[in-house]
């Protein structure tokens, strides 16, 4: 099925559950192994803080900015390497 398609059933309130695979569900905040959070902290330049919160304005909140720019950045070096 196409996500198209999965979506306009869901909108239209039709039982979708037949076509999830409910084996691999997880709780939202529901680690996977080796993804467990910890916490970290950075200082970052007055400038830096006002450009994140103007990109977290255009596309989300700013923990999630830094962590797909992150998870990006962190794993093209891993393949260079």
């Amino acid at each position: 099925m196409r996500a198209a398609e999965f979506d306009d059933n869901f909108d239209r309130g039709e039982d979708i559950t037949s076509t999830l695979d409910l084996a691999k569900a997880q709780r939202p905040g529901e680690e996977r192994p080796g993804e467990e959070q910890r916490r970290g902290n950075v200082d970052f330049p007055a400038w830096m803080i006002a450009a994140l919160d103007r990109e977290a304005g255009r596309l989300g909140v700013r923990q999630s900015v830094i962590k797909v720019w992150l998870a990006d950045r962190l794993e093209h070096s891993t393949h260079a390497a």
